[in-house]
Order: C-alpha cells, then sequence, then structure tokens
C-alpha cells in the first residue's frame, strides 16, 4: 500500500470518527437536538400531551417539563442523578434547546472549575464567549432565570452554556441547536409582534363577549321570572 493511499485511509477514518463524536455533541444524555415531540416524550417517560403551547404562530413553539418524579424510583441512578428537571423546547416539532436544571444539594461544595471539567468531558474545551454562535434563546420564564453564562461549548451544529442561578446557586445546563434556535427566536419575536398589534381588537372583542353574555343571562332570568311572578 502506498504511503499516500495510507495517507488518505488514515485521514479518512479521523474525519469519520470526528464526525461521530460532533453528532455525539448535538445531544445531552438520551435526549438528541432536532427530536420530535413524541420521541423526546418517549425517552423521558413522560406524556406528550403534557406539553405547554408557547406560541402557536408564526410557528409552532412547545415546551415539556420533565423532573425525577417521572423517573424509575427506588433505583440508586435516579436517586444519586444529580438533574432536578429539564425543560425541553420545540419548534414546528423539533427540538431545538433543552434546560438541565441541576439539583443545589447535589451539586453542593462543587465549584464553577468542577463543573466546567466535567462538562468538558462532553462537550470539548469551553470557548470564549465571542466564539460561541447566538442561541437565540426563546424568553420563557426558565430562560429569564438564567443569568450570565460561567463557561460556554460549541459549534455550528450545537451550543452548550454552563449557567449559576444567583438567587439559588443553582447551576443550570443550555444544549441548543444554533439553526432550529434562530428560526425560534424570529418566530418567537413575530408572534410577539402579532400579539401587540391584535391586543386591541381581542379585548374589545372581550369586552362585548362579556357584555353579550351579561345580556343573554339577564334575558334567561327575565324570562324565567315572568313565567312566575306573582304580584
Amino acid at each position: 500500500m502506498s504511503a499516500t493511499r495510507s495517507i488518505a485511509i488514515a485521514l479518512g477514518l479521523a474525519l469519520v470518527v470526528q464526525v461521530a463524536y460532533a453528532q455525539d455533541r448535538s445531544s445531552y444524555r438520551d435526549f438528541r437536538l432536532g427530536s420530535d415531540l413524541a420521541s423526546i416524550a418517549t425517552v423521558a417517560k413522560v406524556a406528550a400531551s403534557g406539553a405547554k403551547t408557547i406560541h402557536q404562530r408564526p410557528a409552532l413553539i412547545q415546551e415539556l417539563d420533565w423532573r425525577p418524579a417521572y423517573m424509575m424510583t427506588g433505583s440508586a441512578a435516579a436517586q444519586n442523578d444529580p438533574v432536578q428537571r429539564i425543560v425541553f423546547a420545540f419548534y414546528n416539532d423539533q427540538l431545538f434547546k433543552l434546560v438541565v436544571s441541576y439539583d443545589r444539594w447535589k451539586t453542593n461544595g462543587l465549584t464553577d472549575g468542577d463543573m466546567i471539567e466535567a462538562i468538558s468531558r462532553i462537550y470539548g474545551t469551553a470557548l470564549l464567549q465571542s466564539s460561541l454562535p447566538n442561541q437565540n434563546i426563546v424568553d420563557s420564564e426558565i430562560d429569564l432565570e438564567l443569568g450570565s453564562p460561567i463557561a460556554l461549548w460549541g459549534d455550528a451544529d450545537y451550543a452548550v452554556g454552563l449557567y449559576r442561578s444567583s438567587f439559588a446557586s443553582e447551576f443550570r445546563l443550555v444544549v441548543s441547536s444554533p439553526r432550529l434556535a434562530a428560526l425560534a427566536g424570529i418566530a418567537a419575536a413575530e408572534a410577539v409582534r402579532l400579539d401587540e398589534r391584535e391586543a386591541p381588537q381581542r379585548e374589545t372583542d372581550r369586552k362585548n363577549k362579556e357584555a353579550e353574555d351579561a345580556r343573554a343571562s339577564q334575558e334567561k332570568a327575565r324570562l324565567a321570572n315572568k313565567a312566575t311572578f306573582k304580584p
């Protein structure tokens, strides 16, 4: 075998390994970015019907909440698992982000460096903040509590941020798809714009319905009382 061919084969094998490793980084445990709601619900052992709709247009954005109570109980793995909660976010039935909250009692005493070291074993060397693609997080309640990132990992296919909540000293990990997160961010902004534009008409419709319901109730009472009233 020629030296050139040997080098080509070696480079090819290295590329395969690199691609496989990169694919592994586009996930957290058994939850892979881009998966549909039903698949994630099956892996998490929760009902897909429990997903909450955040926006319906111009794209469907949903959240599914997962907590250890839904896991196997009694096993050592479940008892030692530091994950307290995971919130999965979907854009048009594709997982674009998950927010992992770690139990502060099971991370008690761990420094930022300890957490960065542990997570770097999965996602590689942490990046400078300016090196990470914008995650375009949709501002749900849990997003607003994140604060500033302690460390960041990622490339064009995945983005990971480690956060420490200031009010509860709780570590959180956000794993997202930059491509899907960007689309979700655009859709969420447009949904807010549409809601604000249509808010006055919705308020008028609500008041009109309340007034109509009140009139109908009054008329029903009038007819019932008129039939039975005796002075």
